[in-house]
């Protein structure tokens, strides 16, 4: 890499030994370099050393533009935007060019004309990265001129012709020459505007208002689709389809245990003053368990995809509805627990499309699916026939009742009396705080009931476990 410290025109930088090289081949040293080095490329990416990554590495490896092909919440455009930190720190560029021309192959006519005019004293300034990075979302309002580039009608007025190439005001690709470009919704694209950017990909020329500019972009396209819409029944071109040399296919988490990850990465961070907050492991098991059967489910529209946002929203929101219960009550921790799982229906309905359209039916697939959840966590840290001493003392008359604002004391007056509660508590909860106790006390009378083990009464807004 050429030292910036006065490299400042054209004469210096060939001094300094710089030789131009084409974005692709930038991107493909850089990456190599990262391989032998063993550096993480994509961090924050969970889930994909095996199946994504490696196809990424291969097309650029390949020097091939890539489409990402799958469903929302996939992390495709955090992919895309992490591409950057494959490019050189900074780059030459002729000083005051709209497309980052390079000082030593400069091609549109303003750069042109000034290397014949000033030659090596052509002044030159160096680009950073992140400003070598471009993305539109593809909209129903995007024209040829948003992306390519249109005539300029001030520069008319003041005397050029239509057809002089300065009249030229460049769009988005062009601006991001020499750099990485992605269009996230790629079939969304009206037809004229693929064929436009068909062009541009495979004759490296772009046509305004009827007029022809030869102009060799140096562009390395990315862009990102829904399987559903890129196919040729769908709405891309086939031509454009054609010309991208590598698809690779993203995907939703594949374990609960990705998924936690993500979720614990991802969510919302706040200073919660005094109050301390946790989440028990198998509450986020819960969480996360819920959008994995979403995924599944025939009552959810598998085409719009269940997104790991909805795993991160819902997290938020058991964590928000256990910090309201600690200020309400004075509690020093916050801990979700079964009782708070209700609340997720405001963020689980306003992510997932469901196949009818009864509002009574939404809710009840949201609790079915919350339901099952619960009981697989529960199947997968318990065997029922272990707790036959617990079950035993409900069928002698015992009942234990639970709400969302009981004091977290209750429920450890509750395990001391109902011989075996504490005993199964202490499966999942190491701790002594009252807080932990409550949550795990509830995992395990709801898991009992889910097994049909005990009964479980609504009265006056309190649940009611007994036998």
């Amino acid at each position: 890499m050429v030292k910036t410290t006065n490299v400042k025109t054209i004469g210096k930088l060939k001094a300094a030994g710089y030789k131009p090289v084409s974005i692709k081949e930038e991107l493909r040293h850089n990456l190599l370099e990262a391989l032998r080095k063993k550096k993480n490329i994509f961090p924050g990416i969970i889930g994909y050393d095996d199946t994504v990554i490696p196809q990424i590495e291969n097309a650029i490896i390949s020097g091939q533009d890539i489409i990402f092909l799958g469903e929302r919440g996939q992390a495709k455009s955090r992919l895309m935007r992490q591409l950057v930190s494959l490019l050189d720190e900074e780059v030459p560029v002729i000083q005051g060019c709209e497309i980052n021309d390079d000082p030593l192959r400069p091609i549109c006519r303003y750069c042109r004309d000034r290397v014949a005019e000033e030659g090596d004293d052509t002044p030159i300034e160096w680009l950073p990265r992140e400003e070598r990075y471009g993305e539109k979302l593809a909209t129903p309002d995007i024209s040829i001129a948003d992306l390519i580039g249109d005539v300029d009608p001030i520069k008319v007025a003041e005397g050029r012709y239509l057809s002089d190439e300065l009249a030229i005001h460049y769009g988005l690709i062009p601006r991001t020459n020499r750099g990485i470009f992605c269009i996230n919704e790629l079939p969304d694209l009206a037809e004229r505007l693929q064929v436009g950017l068909f062009n541009l990909m495979e004759e490296r020329d772009i046509q305004i208002r009827g007029y022809r500019i030869r102009l060799p972009l140096d562009i390395f396209l990315v862009a990102s689709a829904n399987p559903e819409d890129y196919t040729n029944r769908g709405r891309i071109i086939t031509p454009l389809k054609d010309r991208f040399g590598a698809q690779a296919r993203t995907h939703y988490p594949t374990t609960i245990g990705q998924e936690v990850t993500i979720m614990d990465m991802e969510r919302r961070h706040f200073d919660n003053g005094q109050i301390e907050s946790h989440v028990p492991d198998f509450m986020k098991e819960i969480i996360a368990e819920i959008t994995h059967l979403g995924r599944k489910s025939p009552d959810i529209n598998q085409r719009s995809g269940v997104s790991v946002r909805i795993s991160i929203a819902n997290y938020e929101t058991i964590l928000s509805n256990a910090i309201r219960r600690a200020v309400i009550l004075g509690e020093k921790l916050a801990v979700p627990r079964i009782t708070d799982l209700p609340h997720i229906h405001s963020s689980t309905a306003s992510k997932i499309e469901m196949e009818g359209f009864e509002e009574a039916r939404e809710d009840k697939i949201i609790n079915d699916l919350t339901r099952k959840a619960t009981l697989n966590v529960f199947n997968r840290h318990y065997r029922v026939h272990d707790l036959e001493t617990l079950i035993a003392q409900f069928s002698e008359g015992f009942s234990v009742e639970v709400f969302d604002m009981m004091p977290a004391k209750a429920y450890v007056r509750n395990t001391k009396e109902v011989i075996g509660l504490l005993e199964a508590v202490k499966k999942v909860c190491d701790s002594e705080r009252p807080e932990m106790i409550a949550s795990a006390a509830e995992f395990v009378l709801e898991g009992l009931h889910l097994n049909k083990r005990l009964n479980k009464a609504k009265q006056e807004g309190k649940t009611i476990y007994r036998s």
